[in-house]
């Protein structure tokens, strides 16, 4: 069974950082490229950012470009998504994605 947790949102100032992780099991986690996707309150699915198998390559949405870092350990399988320079627009439910499976998500609030 496919697997995705992710952990690591919360509350958080304007300019403050977060490190948001997503532990995936039951599937080989390195021959897959992965997605983080976002859902603010009221709004449809934001794709973030994406990560080849080897964790060599990605892409950014422009909203995040420079703000934000994807990364991934396949000796743990875990996915990572580094967020600095947060602002209220980043409000959202934040979810690591495989090819086929989503996560619960996890919920980042930047809020003064």
């Amino acid at each position: 069974e496919v697997r995705l947790v992710e952990s690591g949102g919360g509350l958080v100032q304007p300019g403050g950082s977060l490190r948001l992780s997503c532990a995936a099991s039951g599937f080989t986690f390195s021959n897959y490229v992965m997605r983080w996707v976002r859902q603010a309150p009221g709004k449809g699915l934001e794709w973030v950012s994406t990560i080849n198998d080897s964790g060599y390559g990605a892409a950014y949405a422009a909203s995040v470009k420079d703000r934000f870092t994807i990364s991934r350990d396949n000796t743990k399988n875990t996915l990572y998504l580094q967020m600095n320079s947060l602002q209220p627009e980043d409000t959202a439910v934040y979810y690591c994605a495989s090819p086929t499976e989503r996560g619960q998500g996890t919920q980042v609030t930047v809020s003064s």
